[in-house]
């Protein structure tokens, strides 16, 4: 069984291992402190484009939703402060941190491309189930000398053809 917390690249694969850490590690600790900081050197701004999903299987209705970094930045906010805001019956860290896999990334000259995918869920204070049941595919690269998101397709539907 794998260890959640456990980088699965090995620290020989560096541009794995430093992607790893950049889309799980930081990724998720950031959005639990609620604290863009921690995680604004990861990006690269110039030409950043998100594109949310929907959950839809169909790219038909996929969005644009995140022509800039700084649109990406707010609804990031938005969600982490509505996400602590929560009450939860269980470490959310822990949570979060098994539902995420991220085992696939495609090394390509100075550009990466990542599959995080979620698979699970968190149990609220009320009883209900906080279903995660996404993917997101990063799009990443070699900037002044270290690995970046240059962009994403997220919000995806996990497994892809499901809702």
């Amino acid at each position: 069984m794998r260890d959640p917390f456990q980088n699965p690249f090995p620290t020989s694969d560096v541009a794995r291992h430093a992607i790893w850490d950049m889309l799980v590690t930081r990724d998720i600790d950031a959005f639990l402190a609620a604290d863009w900081s921690r995680v604004a050197e990861d990006f690269v701004e110039d030409g950043f484009i998100g594109i949310d999903g929907r959950r839809e299987a169909s790219p038909d209705k996929w969005r644009l939703s995140f022509p800039s970094l700084a649109a990406y930045r707010d609804e990031w906010l938005r969600q982490a402060k509505d996400f602590a805001g929560q009450s939860f019956a269980e470490d959310p860290r822990a949570a979060i941190f098994t539902t995420t896999t991220l085992e696939d990334i495609e090394i390509n000259g100075d550009s990466a491309l990542a599959h995080k995918k979620f698979d699970g869920g968190l149990k609220k204070a009320d009883g209900s189930y906080d279903v995660m049941k996404w993917q997101t595919v990063y799009y990443c690269r070699l900037h002044q000398g270290r690995w970046k998101i240059c962009g994403f397709t997220g919000y995806l539907p996990n497994p892809m053809g499901s809702f």
